[in-house]
């Protein structure tokens, strides 16, 4: 980097470009969200036949496009200002060299060196150049020394401005090093085909430029370290557009994590690392060979036939079966929280918020149905025992079908439905789901996204909140309740084992406002009976289906363990009309 160019350095014409960038990105994220919530919806919900599946299809495709537009606009915004930033620093530092040259009465050339004037005993000035500087502070002491032992005492002040000059110069080309091919890596495939390798190659950018952009980012206000979601929202708001703009480019797995935030902020952040995801997902998924279509050999002893796995089957799953298994089960869950974005508009479904993603270990998701940020009724569920990312649809068509239910119910005010895979669940049931660490462990996350629900509400306006609890989901709501506040309005269990108090008024909501479901044939309740539930001051073991419990006992039609949400049935409906807060209407046991 030579010092004309650096002296010349606009930052404002990178940061200008850079603002083009993002603005180029809201208008391709709008476009995004027409089709997603409008066009395609309303296809959806209004057509059928070949025709309008085939019109889903293409629109779909232009929907990844302008999805796949605004992320990469974004990370050129976000890389063209943090280039900017650092130039700019280094610029700066050359401008204050030069206008202290000037002062002292000094010329700067145009390679970096700095004539002085004559003075003190020295009848002639002289030029010097600034250098790798001094290795070590002995070094850097026996150079000054040096410098104020000159007969001319010019010579020790332009020997300082020259090394400020110079390492402004290494600064400066360190960072066009550091930038310019982080920049050049941002250019997408010259096709309209939005690839796997495409949102892999997003991934890959994006940690380049996080590498890059350290002095940019740390320039910025950073999160809070800790805090509550009512910090988290209050940071958020304190952000200007480029800001934000660079920590959802940047970070967004952090971003889309924090409780507070609004639920659109999170959505869009969450579905990057989503995407990003899937796409090495399905990429590592296509590596592993496929199994052997000979798997298993039969004998026949008397009339009882018998497999055996072959032997090339075998030597399959030593190699590839855990981890083909592992990708398969991480696929199949991204691949059901995509399906109901997919699913806006059918019979007026609304739009999906992804609150939460992180694929790490089990997998954990969180799932809106409407939006919970202006919702007039909000219910939050919890599934139990062997719930993961791979099978997060089933509760997705749980809150789907209370979510319609509920929607009549309230009679024109709005209804957001959450499906809450955010905890390490037991996973399996004789193994895990008897123990409460489960439960304990996850509570403070759970109370920090009902927390995070209120802080996001920006205007204000309050909410009546229904907090659902499964099986061994309702042992977590408990903790939850019992170790700290449960911000709900009302509480649901559901085929509980207990819920680790022995009383409804200790699940800290207002009295009255408990309810549970036990279905005929579910054994969990009775399970729980004899080891799970919370003890009461006669030392029993206690679950919400007691009538010492003391919560309202909903009529329910369904049989067993996972009938509750079924479409028609008098279970579903009195959910709903609790999360609608239709209370005069449920239906309870005689």
């Amino acid at each position: 980097m030579d010092l004309t160019t650096l002296k010349t350095f606009r930052p404002a014409e990178y940061e200008d470009a850079a603002d083009a960038y993002r603005a180029t990105g809201d208008i391709a994220g709008t476009a995004k969200d027409t089709i997603d919530q409008q066009v395609s919806a309303a296809l959806r919900d209004r057509l059928e036949g070949e025709a309008a599946t085939a019109a889903l299809v293409q629109l779909k495709h232009l929907s990844r496009n302008f999805h796949y537009a605004q992320t990469g606009c974004g990370l050129v915004s976000t890389a063209l200002n943090g280039f900017a930033h650092d130039m700019g620093a280094a610029r700066r530092k050359l401008m204050a060299a030069l206008e202290d040259a000037r002062a002292a009465g000094c010329t700067v050339g145009a390679d970096g060196s700095v004539t002085y004037p004559a003075g003190g005993d020295a009848p002639e000035g002289g030029t010097v150049r600034g250098t790798d500087g001094p290795a070590s502070p002995m070094a850097a002491a026996l150079y000054r020394q040096s410098a104020a032992a000159h007969p001319n005492p010019h010579h020790g002040r332009a020997l300082e401005l020259a090394q400020r000059i110079a390492d402004a110069l290494a600064e400066a080309a360190e960072a066009d090093a550091r930038w310019a091919p982080r920049l050049r890596a941002l250019r997408a495939d010259d096709d309209l085909t939005v690839s796997h390798a495409d949102w892999k190659d997003a991934h890959t950018d994006r940690s380049g430029l996080r590498a890059a952009a350290g002095d940019y980012l740390a320039s910025l206000p950073q999160p809070p370290r800790g805090g509550t979601p009512q910090d988290n929202a209050a940071w958020w708001q304190g952000l200007t557009a480029e800001q934000r703009s660079a920590w959802l480019s940047l970070h967004p797995a952090l971003v889309g994590a924090m409780d507070g935030l609004p639920a659109a902020v999170r959505d869009e952040a969450n579905r990057v690392v989503l995407n990003e995801h899937l796409a090495r997902t399905r990429l590592a998924l296509d590596a592993v060979p496929e199994p052997p279509a000979d798997r298993w050999t039969w004998t026949t002893t008397g009339l009882t036939p018998t497999r055996t796995p072959t032997p090339e089957y075998l030597a399959w799953q030593r190699e590839h079966g855990e981890r083909y298994l592992a990708l398969q089960n991480a696929l199949k869950g991204m691949e059901s929280i995509q399906r109901r974005f997919d699913q806006t508009g059918e019979r007026g479904l609304p739009e999906a918020y992804l609150l939460g993603f992180d694929p790490e270990g089990n997998g954990r998701a969180i799932i809106a149905t409407g939006n919970p940020d202006t919702a007039h009724h909000q219910a939050v569920y919890v599934p139990g025992t062997t719930s993961n990312l791979s099978n997060i649809g089933e509760g997705i068509d749980r809150m789907e079908n209370v979510w319609r239910v509920a929607q009549v119910e309230a009679r024109g005010e709005s209804v957001s439905t959450i499906a809450w895979y955010g905890y390490d669940a037991p996973q399996d049931v004789t193994r895990d789901a008897p123990f409460r660490h489960y439960a304990n462990d996850g509570a403070p996350a759970f109370r920090r996204f009902l927390d995070g629900m209120e802080a996001s509400r920006m205007d204000g306006s309050p909410t009546h909140r229904t907090v659902i609890g499964h099986s061994y989901g309702t042992t977590l709501v408990g903790a939850a309740a019992d170790r700290g506040k449960l911000d709900t309005d009302d509480v649901i269990t559901v085929g509980s084992p207990g819920v680790t108090v022995p009383k409804a008024e200790e699940l800290d909501a207002p009295t009255g406002h408990v309810w549970n479901q036990e279905a005929r044939g579910d054994i969990v309740p009775d399970l729980g009976r004899f080891g799970h539930g919370g003890h009461d001051r006669d030392g029993l073991w206690t679950v919400p289906s007691d009538e010492r419990f003391g919560a309202h006992q909903m009529t329910t039609d369904t049989k067993g363990h996972s009938g509750y949400w079924d479409e028609d049935t008098e279970s579903l409906r009195n959910q709903a009309k609790v999360v609608a807060g239709r209370y005069g209407s449920v239906r309870l046991e005689a």
